[in-house]
Formats: C-alpha cells, sequence, structure tokens
C-alpha cells in the first residue's frame, strides 16, 4: 500500500529534518593531525538529507535543530542556506562566551585513502543541539498549521542525549497525530552511546521509536553492526548480505506492522577509494535490489549513506516503482560519494542517467 503522504497544497514543507548539525572541518588530502589549512563544510545525518532533497531534486525542506548564536553558528546558517534549507524553525540559543554551557559542534574528518580508512575527530560536547527537549517545539503549529509531508530523523539525534531522545519520541507522536509520514534512520555511533549503556541501550531506543515510523532505514538487529560478511560469488557480489538482510526485514515487518518501507545500503570495503556498493529494500511487500556497483570509486564517503536515504525518498514522493526509488537512493549516494564534503552535488538529471543504467563517460 502506497505511503498516504498529505496533500502539497495544503503544507508549507515537503520534510523536516530533526537533528543536529556540525561545522565539518576537511584537511582535504592531508591528515588531521598535520593539516594546516581547513575547508569549511556543514553535515549531520538528518540534515544531509534534507539538503539532498531540496538542492538535487527541488523539494521544500526545513531544519528543526539548535545552533550556539556566535559566529560559528552563523557560519552554519550560511551554510545551510546556501543549501536553500529554510532554517526558520531552527532555535537560536544565547552564547555564553566560552562554550562552558552551550556550543556548537565541530567535525574534524580526513576522507581517508587507499589502505588509510576515512576518520573522524568530532567535539560535540555541550552542543545546542544537544539540549534540545520535549517542548521547544510547537508540533501543532509545525504539523498543523504550517503542514508537513514527512519527518525525518535518527539514531544520531536520539543518541546525543537523554533528552534528545525524549523530543525524538516526543515528534514523532505529534507526527503521527498530524498525518505526517515518520523515516528514521538507525545510523548507530558507538561514541554517541559509550556512556549511555552502550549498543543495547541504542536498541531500546530504537525499538521504542520503531512504533511510530513508516520508513526504517538499516534493520533493527540484537547484534551490534559490524562489517558484512563477505561473499566471492563473481555472480553476486551481495548475495549473502541480501538475504541477510531480507530476513531482518521480514522480520521487522512482523514485529513492526506499521513500518512499510525499509531500506538498507550494502557496502564491502576493498580501500578506503574502492568499495562495492549496492542496497536493498522491502517496499509495499516488495523485495528489491539496486544495481550493484562493484569497485565503485570514491572520493569522500561520509555522507553516502544519507545520500541513499534522500534519493530514496525522493522516489516515494515522486510515485516512482520499488524497484526505481531503490535505484534512485543507491545512485544518488554513489554520486554524493564522488565529491567532497558530507552533502550531494548531485544534479536530477545525472542521479537519473545513473539509476536507468548510465555510465561515466564524458558529456559535452
Amino acid at each position: 500500500m502506497p505511503l498516504a503522504l498529505r496533500p502539497a497544497s495544503e503544507c508549507r514543507y515537503d520534510l523536516l529534518a530533526l537533528g543536529e548539525v556540525l561545522l565539518r572541518l576537511d584537511p582535504g588530502e592531508s591528515r588531521i593531525r598535520t593539516s594546516r589549512t581547513f575547508r569549511a563544510w556543514e553535515g549531520g545525518g538528518e540534515y544531509n538529507v534534507a539538503r539532498g532533497l531540496r538542492r538535487c531534486f527541488g523539494l521544500r525542506t526545513g531544519l528543526l535543530s539548535a545552533l550556539a548564536d556566535n559566529e560559528i553558528g552563523r557560519l552554519l546558517e550560511d551554510l545551510i542556506l546556501q543549501g536553500g534549507v529554510d532554517t526558520d524553525p531552527v532555535k537560536w540559543v544565547p552564547y555564553d562566551g566560552m562554550g562552558k554551557r552551550v556550543r556548537n559542534p565541530i567535525n574534524f574528518t580526513e576522507r581517508g585513502f587507499g589502505l588509510r580508512g576515512a576518520k573522524g575527530c568530532v567535539d560535540r560536547g555541550h552542543s545546542a543541539a544537544s539540549q534540545m527537549k520535549p517542548g521547544d517545539f510547537d508540533w501543532d503549529d509545525l504539523f498543523g498549521k504550517q503542514g508537513v509531508r514527512w519527518l525525518h530523523t535518527g539514531g544520531i539525534l536520539a543518541g546525543l542525549s537523554e533528552t534528545t531522545t525524549a523530543l525524538a519520541i516526543e515528534a514523532c507522536e505529534a507526527a503521527k497525530k498530524h498525518g505526517v509520514i515518520v523515516s528514521y534512520d538507525l545510523n548507530y555511533r558507538p561514541s554517541l552511546w559509550q556512556e549511555r549503556g552502550g549498543f543495547p541501550a541504542a536498541q531500546a531506543v530504537n525499538r521504542q521509536l520503531a512504533a511510530y515510523v513508516d520508513v526504517m532505514f538499516g534493520v533493527l538487529s540484537d547484534a551490534e553492526p559490524s562489517g558484512m560478511p563477505a561473499n566471492n560469488d563473481p555472480g553476486d557480489i551481495f548475495a549473502a548480505q541480501a538475504a541477510t538482510l531480507k530476513a531482518g526485514m521480514e522480520q521487522m515487518g512482523t514485529t513492526f506492522p506499521n513500518i512499510q518501507v525499509v531500506a538498507a545500503t550494502m557496502r564491502r570495503v576493498h580501500s578506503a577509494t574502492s568499495n562495492d556498493w549496492g542496497a536493498c529494500a522491502m517496499i509495499e511487500g516488495e523485495f528489491v535490489r539496486a544495481r550493484n556497483y562493484p569497485n565503485l570509486d570514491i572520493l569522500d564517503r561520509i555522507g553516502g549513506g544519507d545520500g541513499f536515504v534522500g534519493g530514496l525518498v525522493y522516489g516515494l514522493f515522486s510515485g516512482q516503482s520499488p524497484q526505481m526509488s531503490l535505484d534512485l537512493g543507491a545512485a544518488h549516494g554513489a554520486l554524493a560519494m564522488s565529491t567532497p564534503g558530507d552533502n550531494s552535488m548531485a544534479t536530477l538529471s545525472e542521479v537519473m542517467k545513473l539509476a536507468e543504467g548510465g555510465d561515466a563517460k564524458v558529456q559535452r
């Protein structure tokens, strides 16, 4: 059964993303520990989806977050606005002058190359977003009066603090009350949960939130995420992974019948700059697999999963078939990893061409 989206004419936003945005400082081809220059980007798991949907796919998106009101916060705002995402719902928190009580998070990330994997060093303690709590947003106004068709959030937002966990639950409850589609990306990060009970605690929160979710990215499992098992079948590089994920998706649908779509990426790492890339999903009761991208050349892998989410969400928004929706997600994620920074620089025509089986021949 297709997702019951509210009419666009009744809504200010096609999608709102609830999450934290960090200032990413990128040393380019160098290392964090030796670089003297860094390029600034903005990024955040939930936000990246909203930005991709706005810049590549033309949807009306906005950000639900909080920023400390200082020069770093205003730099983040400028970067977000360049991406076309509406910042009207963002909460601005007075800065204390030193960051003792509130600050903006910084994410140093090096891309990796060959046998040297990508590496991040995140400085996000006391961030304004991590202090968000229930009651910070007027859901009746946002979801009811202004109108929203889709809410996207995930395990990063839920993992920031006890109060953001409670906020995620409040937001999802309010979204369901107003007929808003809810998507959730599990996005387990050990660093966020190491002082909150680790993976079992994250799983407990995710299972609580799953009751409100229509579209789930990732598969709920009792085993902590690790590298997917390698599969050396030359005819199907992801056969083993796909079979495992299919079983997990079927189990999730039985446990949480409210979930209408489950999707996950598949990746096998040969090196930091060469991965096998693919995806699978259960959409409207149909298990589908995207085109595989063996030995995909990668410039910057950060944000590839968020690109996948954005492409698949666009497919569902635009009434594409389950197969095409998934192919759009895989193609957009692949293209997002071909450029620097967390966010996609792809165009809709490029994504469509790749999803339909296109290649990397020169375009003149």
